[in-house]
């Protein structure tokens, strides 16, 4: 125990006590980490994911959805896209969007939940 410094009941950590490094993944996944939630940082492309979360939409969809212009949509769906958030598959005259994997819809829905317990 370090003198001057009481120690708390029941809880044996030592604050000063030297804890092993947590383990860096390579730069190239910090970066591309990066560029995910950084694709993902704007609420338009939140609302996007969370609408794709349930089914795969098209555009007129989304804007249906979420009541903004269809611009707008396409605009924040090639950000989701070039950070390989989305995929879209053409069905005739329409593009259907779908997120890639579900990874990126548990960041979204725990960041929206963490925001509404705040």
């Amino acid at each position: 125990m370090i003198p001057g410094h009481a120690q708390i009941p029941g809880h044996a950590h030592d604050p000063f006590a030297a804890t092993p490094a947590a383990p860096v993944p390579p730069k190239e996944t910090l970066t591309a980490a990066g560029d995910i939630l950084r694709a993902l940082a704007a609420p338009v492309r939140i609302a996007i994911v969370l609408q794709l979360r349930e089914s795969e939409r098209c555009v007129h969809e989304l804007v249906g959805a979420l009541g903004v212009t269809q611009p707008l949509i396409s605009q924040h769906l090639r950000v989701l896209k070039a950070a390989g958030v989305v995929q879209g598959e053409r069905n005739g005259r329409e593009v259907l969007y779908r997120l890639v994997d579900d990874h990126l819809a548990h960041i979204v829905v725990d960041a929206v939940a963490h925001a509404e317990e705040g």
